[in-house]
């Protein structure tokens, strides 16, 4: 059985934690306040997880995702994350992760940038424009289910949503093709790193995070995206 490592344990993490055990895979996910501040959300999802450090989820992992912010000084498992794919579902939001001369020089992406912290991994961004926390505002009680889970339909569903992915390395960006469509959703590939910026905050295909769009909306979405600089 497939491990999905996860390192974070907040709404991205949890809900992700949920959605791929009922997808059928196992879980082992971490925090940076160790496996024992786990136990009651572990408890909650059931056999297919467990607790773990970062270093340990990251080691048996099959693939794994980093589930917090990017900063410059990172502390990431880098040996244990060597040769694996590795999911960044970071976006880059100054007021909370201040300025980055790269980024906002176009120079670099904020996923260009986590691939440097971890060269020996494969990087890919995907549930970047997904929301893992209840829709806002409410207007039926489906709503309170995480997007993730909400907007899940499956293949073939006229109603199916899609996902971006973009990666430097097409294995990793078929192994998170395959991922999406078993936790609901079609793929639109937007490779490689460097053409990540399409779909980051306030792009286009942004506008439609909340309740998702089609396949051949985000492509469209995507075309129309325009780089801004500072």
């Amino acid at each position: 059985m497939t491990t999905f490592g996860i390192i974070g344990s907040g709404q991205a993490g949890s809900a992700l934690a949920r959605a791929s055990i009922a997808a059928g895979y196992d879980v082992v996910i971490a925090n940076s306040r160790g496996p024992q501040t786990l136990r009651g959300l572990v408890s909650e999802l059931g056999p297919r997880a467990r607790a773990a450090d970062a270093a340990e989820a990251a080691a048996a992992a099959d693939f794994a995702i980093l589930a917090f912010p990017y900063t410059p000084n990172s502390r990431l498992p880098v040996e244990q994350l060597a040769g694996k794919v590795v999911i960044d579902n970071n976006n880059y939001m100054v007021w909370r992760d201040g300025n980055l001369p790269d980024v906002d020089a176009g120079l670099r992406t904020i996923h260009e940038l986590r691939q440097e912290q971890i060269p020996a991994s494969k990087v890919v961004k995907a549930f970047t424009h997904v929301q893992f926390h209840a829709r806002s505002p409410m207007r039926v009680a489906s709503d309170a289910i995480p997007a993730v889970l909400r907007l899940a339909r499956p293949a073939g569903d006229p109603d199916r949503k899609a996902l971006v992915v973009s990666s430097d390395h097409p294995d990793a960006v078929e192994l998170v093709t395959r991922f999406y469509d078993d936790l609901g959703f079609d793929t639109v590939d937007n490779s490689p790193l460097s053409e990540s910026w399409r779909s980051a905050p306030g792009t286009p295909m942004w506008r439609h995070h909340v309740d998702g769009q089609s396949r051949e909306e985000l492509i469209r979405n995507l075309q129309r995206a325009e780089r801004s600089l500072s």
